[in-house]
């Protein structure tokens, strides 16, 4: 079985940085696309930003010019840095690869368990 493991969100004030990391580990053949979701309190989960394999990345309007997400292969570990943290980001923020096993041939969409992100002053 495939996990990821969310770490680097904590508590910090309007117009901090936090900086997010994912890591996936067990059986893995291979990762097609990883993202960043957050789920704000009352609220549904959305998409934050996706970094597709081998495709441009993809942002959230809320978050474009403020975030940015980038990706280690080699460590099967996604990034996202958060810049000019606004009250309005404060939520669980989960990750999710598409992760192929060996000898399968279809992805796998896997989630993270989150991790909060809160942003108060």
């Amino acid at each position: 079985q495939v996990q990821l493991v969310e770490s680097g969100g904590g508590l910090v004030q309007p117009g901090d940085t936090l900086r997010l990391s994912c890591a996936a580990s067990g059986s893995i053949f291979s990762i097609n696309a990883m993202g960043w979701y957050r789920q704000a309190p009352g609220k549904q989960r959305e998409l934050v930003a996706t970094s597709p394999s081998g495709g441009s990345p993809n942002y959230a309007d809320s978050v474009k010019g403020r975030f940015t997400i980038s990706r280690d292969n080699a460590k099967n570990t996604v990034y996202l840095q958060m810049n000019s943290l606004k009250p309005e980001d404060t939520a669980v923020y989960y990750c999710n690869a598409q992760v192929r096993e060996p000898w399968v041939s279809k992805y796998l969409d896997v989630w993270g368990r989150g991790t909060l992100v809160t942003v108060s002053s």
